[in-house]
C-alpha cells in the first residue's frame, strides 16, 4: 500500500457565492508537514464543520475514487472531493472506526466517514449530490493525527485494524442519526474512538 497523492488547497469561493471553502484542493508534489491539525497550509474554512483534530486528514481510497470516476463517467482526480491523501489499493466501504495507517513517521487513526454537505453538492454542480453521496457507500473518511511528520506521495503504508469493537464506515454514513439509534447502537458507537463531533451528538 501506498500514498498516491498528497493534496492541499486554498482557500476559494464557489460559483456565485462569497464564502470561502477549503473544497479544493490539488496534488502537491514533494514532502508536506503534517501535524495535530492536519497538513500545515492547507486551507481550513468552516471549522464548525470541518477540521479540527478529529477530522484532521480527510482520506480517499484509490478504491472509492475508481467508484466515483465510474459513476460520474470521468476520470475524478485526486483533491476533487476536498481529500488530503489518496491511498492505493484503499476502500472505504470496508474500514472501521480505530483501524490505523503508519507512513514514514506519520499515524492516522480513522475517525468517521465523510458526511455529504451543501458545499460538495455545490463543488459538483448538482443539489442533489449529498443523497447521492451518502446512498453510494464510498464516501472516504477522517483521521485523527497521534503522530505527525513529513508525507509525500510514494511512501510506503502500514494498515493497523481496529481490534476494538467495530464500527463500519457505511454504518456511520447511512446510519448515523443520533435521535434514531437505539441504545445498542447507541453503546456501539461511544465504545470506538469516534471523532468528538459525532461524540457529543450521541452524550446530548
Amino acid at each position: 500500500m501506498k500514498i498516491r497523492a498528497v493534496c492541499r488547497g486554498e482557500a476559494k469561493s464557489l460559483p456565485g457565492k462569497t464564502t470561502k471553502t477549503g473544497i479544493f484542493k490539488h496534488a502537491v508534489q514533494g514532502a508536506v508537514m503534517v501535524d495535530a491539525q492536519g497538513i500545515v497550509s492547507d486551507a481550513v474554512c468552516n471549522r464548525k464543520h470541518h477540521g479540527g483534530p478529529d477530522q484532521a486528514i480527510y482520506v480517499m481510497g484509490s478504491v472509492d475514487l475508481d467508484f466515483w470516476s465510474r459513476s460520474l463517467g470521468s476520470t475524478v482526480e485526486p483533491g476533487f472531493f476536498g481529500e488530503n491523501l489518496v491511498l492505493d489499493g484503499v476502500d472505504s466501504a470496508k474500514l472501521h472506526v480505530g483501524d490505523r495507517f503508519t507512513a514514514n513517521e506519520v499515524v492516522l487513526e480513522v475517525t468517521a466517514a465523510r458526511i455529504p454537505c451543501a458545499t460538495l453538492s455545490a463543488r459538483i454542480g448538482d443539489p442533489d449530490f449529498a443523497p447521492r453521496f451518502r446512498r453510494a457507500g464510498q464516501p472516504g473518511f477522517y483521521c485523527r493525527v497521534l503522530k505527525g511528520g513529513m508525507l509525500a506521495a510514494g511512501e510506503e503504508v502500514v494498515f493497523e485494524p481496529y481490534q476494538g469493537t467495530k464500527l463500519p464506515i457505511p454504518t456511520i454514513l447511512q446510519r448515523f442519526r443520533p435521535m434514531r439509534l437505539n441504545e445498542a447502537e447507541r453503546a456501539t458507537y461511544l465504545e470506538t474512538p469516534l471523532a468528538s463531533r459525532f461524540r457529543a451528538m450521541l452524550e446530548a
